[in-house]
């Protein structure tokens, strides 16, 4: 690894004393008044050394191997962990740079791995050398030959999309959840200073709910700054962050569902975000914002032949004595390739499913659901998600669990392996 890669590590021992200090602020208080000024100069000094020789094992103690067929990665001093990632399971390689790392032009690697709760990840690499590696896994995920997979090279990309920074702060100031953590973050450490008259509560209660408005709003913008999509022989690549730069990879074949969501007040600029379930990975957000037409221009490269057609079938008007109102946001439409539902009357959202994704289909009718004769269809896909087409006709319904049963079925012995492009396929550059 890196040279710089042991300070990743050197800041754990003074973390274990914050955790600890702040578990018992009291006894903490305690210790502190009885320290003299020569404790203080011996100790921290050897708290840094400390924490710098404990980078410095554990910097010394992992390696990394590419094989013929998996990626090896040791760690630990005591208690050894060897992990072994079969390329062929290998979905996304993600190149991910904290504000620090860029500055000391290193990067980590974040791979995605079919059946694996959580990414594994090689940190840190120079930059130039993850991008290589990255190229390397890619190429031999894809089925080249060791000898050659490291020549390969990182494939091109040609852009697709790109979020401009002003597009972004008006659509986040366009979002109701902004402004409702904000008018919380007032308004509640008001009410409770006007009860209580305790500082003590008004900060523990007005802090949280302040973090989580700049999470909604400032962070939001800071994470999706510069957010760009772009096309490559890997599957769609996007590239955002403003302190922290994120590079991912929306793997081909292995996108479960994609929603297009319209919030209420971004309907007259006729903005939508994208958004993502990805089987084993943790990308969800395909685009931030951006004009309808372009939006469903990338679903179509996510889903190739899905169309999203003008209108849906809603449902039937009994359904408003089952959800009085909003039964008015459900929809349904299935085509030749995708099952789509819709729901959501201030906040819409449209989820798209390939037929061949679809993992069980299931009708549920509840007691008053049924004296109306209504029914709802659950599409199960791989991602362990659901899309529901809510409250349609119980006649109708029954027939659409059998044909999108027989859908399925043929959609999945019809699709494309999941896997990373083959080298017969790609003709200039890696796939």
């Amino acid at each position: 690894m890196h040279p710089v890669t042991p300070l990743r590590r050197t800041w754990a021992p003074v973390a274990v004393l914050a955790g600890w200090a702040a578990h018992d602020p009291a006894q903490t208080q305690e210790q502190l008044t009885r320290l003299t000024a020569t404790t203080v100069l011996v100790a921290l000094p050897a708290l840094l050394l400390g924490g710098a020789l404990y980078g410095f094992l554990t910097w010394w103690f992992t390696h990394f191997a590419v094989t013929s067929t998996e990626l090896r990665i040791r760690t630990g001093l005591v208690f050894r962990r060897t992990a072994h990632i079969r390329l062929d399971r290998l979905q996304a390689v993600d190149v991910t740079q904290p504000l620090l790392a860029r500055v000391a032009g290193v990067a980590k690697l974040k791979l995605d791995v079919i059946g694996a709760d959580k990414k594994d990840e090689l940190a840190y690499l120079g930059e130039d050398e993850a991008r290589a590696l990255r190229a390397e896994l890619l190429a031999r995920a894809a089925g080249f030959a060791p000898e050659t997979a490291h020549q390969v090279g990182e494939a091109p990309a040609r852009r697709l999309l790109h979020v401009p920074p002003a597009v972004l702060a008006v659509s986040l100031l366009l979002t109701g959840a902004t402004w409702a953590s904000l008018a919380a973050a007032v308004v509640v450490p008001s009410l409770l200073w006007w009860v209580t008259h305790s500082v003590w509560t008004v900060l523990a209660t007005g802090l949280p709910l302040l973090g989580a408005a700049g999470a909604s709003s400032v962070g939001r913008f800071v994470t999706d700054y510069d957010w760009a999509v772009g096309e490559s022989p890997d599957g769609l690549r996007i590239d955002h962050g403003l302190l922290d730069r994120t590079h991912e990879t929306v793997p081909p074949g292995r996108v479960q569902t994609v929603r297009i969501v319209e919030p209420l007040l971004w309907r007259r600029r006729g903005w939508v975000r994208v958004e993502l379930d990805v089987a084993g990975s943790a990308n969800s957000v395909l685009v931030p914002v951006a004009p309808r037409d372009v939006a469903e221009s990338l679903v179509a490269r996510v889903l190739p032949g899905a169309v999203v057609p003008d209108a849906l079938s809603r449902a039937p008007r009994r359904a408003g004595w089952c959800v009085p109102v909003w039964w008015r946001g459900y929809g349904l439409a299935v085509t030749d390739t995708v099952f789509i539902a819709r729901y959501g009357l201030l906040r819409r959202s449209l989820a798209i499913v390939p037929h061949a994704k679809v993992q069980s289909v299931r009708l549920r009718q509840g007691p008053w659901a049924r004296f109306k004769s209504l029914a709802d269809v659950h599409v199960d896909t791989g991602a362990d998600k659901t899309v529901t087409a809510r409250l349609r006709d119980a006649g109708e319904a029954a027939t659409l669990l059998q044909s999108q049963a027989d859908r399925s079925r043929t959609g999945r012995r019809e699709a494309r392996p999941d896997r990373w492009m083959a080298q017969g396929e790609t003709t200039g550059g890696h796939g």
